[in-house]
């Protein structure tokens, strides 16, 4: 994948961006993930014409990926890599794939199709930790950037917070590069937020306590008032992910102090 060059507007050499510290790329911290629904190619070319620069994760969401033309599929993954973004299946199409005991051919294929990265999940299958550690290991051993969810999607599957610190700890040793913490495509009712979709602080701040980066983890924060509280929180280089294509922007705006909502934090 080749590097991206930084924005070049002419506003630049006449203002700052008001709130300091963004990371360009290639960054390991201040990672935005988006979640792909749905693009066709063209949709998908502009949006990476326009905001690639921001872009460093593309998630084909739940099972998607199996949904496309081929064809259409192989210029999305194309696309991403020629703009230095990772791409990768959502992590349900491969607990469907474990259910089916067809794990290793499914990583093989992933492969083959170009994909770069892997997410490795049980938000909504219940995967015994054995397999969920073999999952990650085998997707590092063939070069796959291995990404692993903690948290489920069913508010009634709740995990306690101390579980999932243990499963943090359990797949950084088995070869994850990064832990994605659930916030599902609502950003609502999940162990990171509440029924309104307000952040739990107390949560973000035990499963930081888990790691010895705080770049290892990416924060699903599908709503504005989420990303706000994040980068407000936390500084702009924070990770998140889940975040609408056509919203990538606006978020980046909001890093670097270009609206209302984090510009106040400097004044």
């Amino acid at each position: 994948m080749k590097a991206q060059q930084p924005v070049n507007n002419n506003w630049l050499e006449l203002l700052q961006f008001p709130l300091q510290g963004r990371s360009q790329k290639p960054r390991q911290k201040g990672l935005t993930m988006i979640l792909d629904k749905g693009l066709g190619v063209e949709e998908t070319r502009e949006l990476l014409q326009t905001a690639g620069t921001f872009i460093d994760m593309i998630k084909l969401g739940f099972g998607t990926s199996a949904l496309y033309p081929q064809k259409v599929l192989d210029e999305k993954i194309d696309l991403a890599r020629n703009y230095g973004i990772d791409i990768y299946p959502g992590g349900t199409f491969l607990e469907i794939a474990l259910l089916q005991h067809k794990l290793k051919e499914f990583l093989k294929m992933a492969k083959t199709m170009g994909y770069t990265a892997i997410e490795v999940s049980d938000g909504t299958a219940s995967i015994p930790p054995e397999v969920r550690a073999s999952a990650v290991a085998q997707a590092a051993d063939l070069g796959f950037k291995v990404l692993t969810e903690i948290g489920k999607k069913n508010p009634l599957d709740w995990v306690p917070v101390e579980k999932s610190l243990e499963q943090i700890h359990a797949d950084l040793k088995n070869g994850a590069s990064n832990i994605i913490v659930e916030g599902r495509e609502s950003g609502m009712n999940t162990g990171l937020y509440d029924r309104e979709g307000h952040l739990d602080r107390n949560h973000v701040n035990l499963m930081l306590s888990a790691v010895d980066k705080p770049e290892r983890l990416i924060w699903e924060a599908p709503l504005k008032e989420q990303q706000q509280a994040f980068i407000l929180e936390y500084g702009p280089d924070i990770n998140m992910g889940n975040i609408p294509p056509f919203e990538v922007i606006a978020l980046e705006a909001l890093r670097v102090g270009l609206r209302s909502d984090t510009l106040r934090s400097v004044l």
